[in-house]
């Protein structure tokens, strides 16, 4: 093992909705050395928006709705005496009253995924997004801030080519984080984990049915034509972090 592989890491995954978001939480999760959390600003969130999500009075009561505490938790010890603290966080959830000093104390990383495939994904959940629903323009605006606050190009990774070629691409980001690659991450055991949200039963029951990643397959399903406007500024936003991506 590498110096690197010994040195903290504390990783925030920076995702919108429906963009394999619980299944690279699954991936990390299944390493030995590895401490996830599942969306830990989501409590403040729904607090402070008072948006009618499901379950959102039982997420306030149950979890930190405290921003400055929960930073404190992200940046401190990581939990269980491991060495890296990945952190599975939705980029809409950092409101503007948040913040920002502590992302510096973070390995910021950043997932995308093609805005059509999104937004069709996004509306079966709620059936007419909006572009801050998205979490497309707080995902720009926080990789602008992070890369102005580390004087380097953070981390990008794109959900297709996660899902065309799992193993290389978590393995270059891997490479790119300092950490060592383990099979681990290829495959898990069916089922919930104590480390998800209580959400999960909302949101992840494919997840929840899988036990490795599954081949990409192609969608074809158009975005109705309400949503024509969104998705164009989706794509405006997407264009500009692509060309930023990893690639294996």
């Amino acid at each position: 093992m590498s110096d690197s592989d010994s040195t903290p890491l504390r990783l925030a995954m920076w995702c919108g909705p429906r963009n394999i978001s619980t299944a690279l939480m699954r991936a990390w999760g299944n390493r030995p050395d590895t401490f996830v959390v599942d969306e830990p600003l989501y409590a403040h969130y729904l607090r402070e928006t008072r948006l009618p999500h499901a379950m959102a009075d039982e997420i306030i009561e149950r979890y930190e709705a405290d921003w400055e505490k929960v930073a404190a938790w992200l940046t401190g010890p990581i939990p269980g005496g491991n060495s890296i603290f990945y952190q599975k966080q939705m980029c809409h959830h950092i409101l503007p009253g948040i913040g920002r000093d502590w992302l510096g104390q973070v390995t910021n990383c950043f997932l995308i995924r093609e805005p059509r495939e999104m937004l069709t994904s996004l509306m079966k959940k709620l059936p007419n997004p909006t572009l801050a629903d998205t979490a497309l323009p707080q995902q720009l605006g926080l990789f602008n801030h992070v890369r102005k606050l580390t004087s380097t190009v953070p981390p990008v990774i794109d959900s297709t080519d996660v899902l065309r070629d799992p193993r290389g691409m978590l393995g270059a980001l891997c490479e790119r984080l300092g950490v060592a690659f383990t099979d681990a991450m290829l495959e898990w055991p069916q089922g919930v984990r104590e480390s998800d949200g209580i959400w999960a039963r909302h949101w992840y029951p494919e997840v929840e049915t899988s036990t490795g990643w599954r081949a990409y397959r192609p969608k074809d399903e158009p975005v109705p034509d309400a949503l024509s406007e969104v998705l164009e500024q989706c794509n405006e936003i997407y264009e500009q972090l692509y060309p930023h991506r990893i690639t294996a």
